[in-house]
């Protein structure tokens, strides 16, 4: 079955983020003005506001023509629980009532007071490729409840995921969809493309206010 092709951001979407854009533009070419000619005061003051206007007319369409990420909207709370049910090791142990919880995106698996914290990351981490898992780990230090969960669960995700869609925190490991990840990719690409043009544009915004 052909995938799904992902909705367009949105022009509505599109023309705020090149208003934030040249809200960024606007307030740089400001301080230029103000750096070479501090009495254009009315010039200061139309950087500051036409270049907003005139970022999200111009890059509006094109930033709103993006894909949007794939990410499902669904809460996968209840399914993810439902499919721990046969890990339950009774009270005062691992439960999926206690340990399993969610923000209604990311789900957070706390794997601490689990005897198989392995088979419970297997068990989930082909819902990994739909919705953002967390799975709580501790820091892996020697007063830590389980020292060596850490070490062995960041051993497990390394082999069966990909660099690129795992993300370590100092208690947590998050395993990330691919969806994510490309649409952080893509955004970092835009991002690198216009601090390159940034400086370009002061320069010669610089020269011609001299």
């Amino acid at each position: 079955m052909a995938e799904t092709e992902r909705p367009r951001i949105g022009l509505v979407t599109g023309v705020q983020a090149g208003g934030f854009i040249g809200l960024f533009l606007g307030f740089s070419l400001a301080v230029v003005s103000a750096l070479t000619d501090p009495d254009a005061l009315v010039r200061l003051v139309q950087l500051m506001c036409i270049t907003p206007v005139a970022c999200a007319l111009l890059f509006g369409p094109f930033l709103g023509f993006r894909r949007a990420p794939n990410v499902s909207n669904v809460d996968p709370i209840d399914e993810i629980r439902t499919r721990l049910q046969p890990f339950n090791e009774g009270q005062g142990k691992w439960r999926v009532l206690s340990h399993v919880r969610s923000d209604g995106r990311t789900v957070r698996i706390d794997l601490h007071n689990s005897t198989q914290p392995l088979t419970i990351v297997a068990s989930t981490l082909e819902l990994a490729e739909q919705h953002p898992i967390r799975y709580i780990v501790g820091r892996g230090e020697a007063r830590s409840r389980d020292p060596e969960l850490r070490g062995t669960v960041l051993a497990y995700i390394e082999e069966h995921v990909m660099l690129n869609r795992r993300r370590r925190t100092s208690s947590s490991v998050e395993v990330l969809p691919p969806s994510v990840i490309e649409h952080m990719e893509a955004t970092h690409r835009m991002h690198r493309r216009l601090f390159y043009l940034l400086p370009i544009i002061l320069f010669f915004a610089w020269l011609e206010m001299r």
